[in-house]
């Protein structure tokens, strides 16, 4: 039992003492937040049905009842070692909700900052963008690009017809079927469009990552995070084949996490421009079409 049920508690000494805990298990972070304190509010506000993005009354004391409820979470957390956003069923993304489930990565990009900061200008001179979301999962990176250009044609593939089933179900949830097509398929394999924009969060880490990876991680799909050992397989192809699909000022979007180094080491002859977030994040470059060419 991580919270006394035998005592007065409340929501704030809840979320403290559920805090100190997950640091004494030795928990893993990174699943939608960075730290003990967040996470515990995360499960502990949804397990008391309290909005995560409205302030609650942190003063406010938890019945028995309460307290028993957010253990169950709480302790699934420890044990099991399940990412938050699995528990709950649902995960925030570019400042609005997404369900999260098995099926697809947890989302956490870096590439929100991008989409909701007018895609840092890439975007700036075209009325009626084409937005193409490589490896969209859960259809997040897609559904937020839509929300962010309201005029734009979103597509999505992906390989994974477990992770398109959830993107539909996302899609329906913002009522974004009509702005997002989802195809299924190998990268580029299932289009025939071209794009004035192509944004991507594909599996990027490398084999000795893999290998070291927390608990947290094996409840993701395998096949979203690895990418073989040096977590460039897809990276290669979208390098190969990406010009193909842009339009003549088209740009290319790509996260590759901590496997940056091993890009610039396996492409020196291109001069990768790597965005700078002000949240956080690194190893998201751009490359223009005559790049690619």
């Amino acid at each position: 039992m991580v919270l006394p049920t035998a005592q007065a508690l409340s929501l704030e000494a809840a979320i403290r003492t559920a805090a100190s805990e997950f640091d004494a298990q030795e928990l893993c972070f990174g699943h939608g937040t960075q730290n003990a304190i967040d996470e515990a509010s995360w499960l502990i506000l949804h397990a008391l049905d309290l909005s995560p993005v409205e302030a609650p009354d942190y003063s406010a004391q938890l019945s028995v009842q309460q307290i028993e409820k957010c253990n169950v979470l709480l302790q699934r957390r420890i044990k099991e070692r399940i990412p938050t956003a699995y528990l709950t069923g649902e995960a925030w993304f570019a400042g609005r909700r997404f369900l999260s489930d098995k099926r697809a990565l947890v989302p956490r990009s870096p590439l929100a900052e991008f989409i909701t900061h007018d895609f840092f200008g890439a975007l700036d001179n075209v009325a009626q963008p084409a937005i193409l979301d490589l490896c969209t999962g859960g259809g997040c990176i897609a559904i937020a690009s839509a929300y962010a250009a309201p005029k734009a044609t979103v597509h999505a593939s992906d390989l994974s017809s477990e992770a398109l089933d959830l993107a539909r179900e996302n899609c329906e949830l913002h009522n974004m079927q009509e702005r997002v097509q989802l195809f299924q398929g190998s990268l580029f394999e299932p289009l025939s469009d071209s794009y004035d924009l192509i944004i991507s969060n594909p599996p990027y880490v490398d084999a000795q990552d893999i290998a070291a990876m927390a608990d947290e991680f094996s409840h993701e799909p395998m096949m979203g995070l690895a990418s073989g050992d040096d977590g460039l397989d897809l990276v290669r192809v979208m390098l190969r084949e990406a010009a193909k699909y842009l339009k003549p000022n088209g740009t290319l979007i790509v996260e590759v996490g901590n496997s940056w180094e091993a890009l610039e080491l396996a492409y020196p002859a291109i001069e990768f421009s790597w965005l700078e977030f002000m949240h956080g994040g690194l190893g998201v470059f751009s490359l223009e079409k005559q790049q690619l060419l």
